[in-house]
């Protein structure tokens, strides 16, 4: 029985201390600030009176954590791991707010200050964020496209424009955490020339504007591309044309020999025969060979001979005198 009782009495003890450290520990709660790289940020702590101690435990995203802090008692301040960028805004004993100036894009992270007086334990949660506003660039393309970017911006900033368009923004990051934002407008007329380009950021808005005119490049590489593609076009007709017309035989007329060239043949070939006939029997085999190959010759050269003489009676007798005739 006496060993339950204290049992009781343990678990009631054990209460009332995680009451009371519940009571004495309170929240001021968590806030969240937002601050332009290269401005200054000032934190304050729980407005507490009879403060004894005052401790600010900071842990950057880049680097390790540091702390200040300052005990009444001892009206004595400390830091540690601390950059000369983060300081007591004003007395410790009076203020204990915490300024950061010239801030960085490495100082982003949570800031946590407790406070311990006779009222109890207080602290207040902090989280920095650190805006980086981009640097607006707008430029003409070799094409004679608008292009707006958005250069190191934190976070991504978003690009808009005046006129409607069709654009696809794409995103490039950086190690530091910044993101730059590409934008090319193209437009659904081609008579637009004046374009206005709009960043939005949460470090302030920016607009500029441009007129972009169609480039000598690209009218050079349009005209290119449609006499390459007649160049084909024509190529590929040419083809097609002599596919379609080359199956038709071609005839060739073999030229006819003249009589001056049949006769000339025919004396060189007599002119062969003719010693091989004075030698020869007229009996061999050679003249009749010599023979054979004469007898075109002789009958040419009879037809002509009979020809001949035709004509020249012709002439003789009308040549005479009247009463007489030539002779045959």
């Amino acid at each position: 029985m006496k060993a339950g009782a204290d049992m009781n009495i343990g678990k009631t003890v054990c209460v009332f201390v995680l009451l009371t450290i519940t009571t004495v520990t309170r929240t001021a709660g968590n806030k969240r600030v937002s601050v332009t790289v290269g401005n200054s940020s000032v934190l304050t702590c729980p407005p507490k009176s009879n403060r004894t101690m005052v401790t600010w435990k900071i842990s950057p995203r880049v680097g390790g954590p540091c702390t200040l802090g300052y005990r009444t008692d001892q009206n004595k301040t400390d830091r540690t791991n601390c950059s000369d960028s983060m300081n007591w805004k004003f007395r410790p004993d009076q203020d204990p707010a915490l300024e950061i100036r010239q801030v960085e894009i490495a100082h982003e992270g949570n800031y946590i200050c407790e406070v311990v007086s006779t009222e109890g334990n207080f602290h207040t949660t902090y989280h920095l964020t650190v805006l980086v506003p981009p640097r607006l660039t707008l430029y003409c393309d070799d094409h004679g496209n608008p292009v707006c970017e958005a250069v190191a911006g934190k976070p991504a900033a978003r690009i808009s424009w005046v006129l409607e368009s069709s654009f696809t923004p794409r995103e490039e990051g950086h190690d530091n955490g910044t993101v730059t934002v590409v934008s090319k407008f193209t437009a659904y007329s081609s008579n637009v020339t004046n374009t206005t380009c709009f960043v939005s950021h949460p470090a302030g808005n920016q607009s500029n504007s441009i007129v972009c005119r169609p480039s000598e490049n690209s009218f050079i590489l349009h005209a290119s591309i449609i006499l390459c593609f007649l160049s084909v076009f024509t190529f590929m007709a040419v083809i097609y044309y002599f596919k379609l017309h080359g199956s038709r035989p071609c005839h060739k007329t073999k030229p006819s020999e003249t009589a001056q060239n049949r006769q000339t043949l025919q004396v060189r070939r007599t002119r062969q025969i003719r010693p091989s006939r004075n030698h020869g029997s007229s009996g061999s085999p050679e003249n009749m060979d010599d023979t054979m190959e004469v007898e075109p010759y002789t009958t040419y050269v009879q037809k002509e001979n009979i020809i001949y003489n035709s004509v020249s009676d012709l002439t003789v007798g009308q040549s005479l005198p009247q009463g007489l005739s030539s002779a045959t």
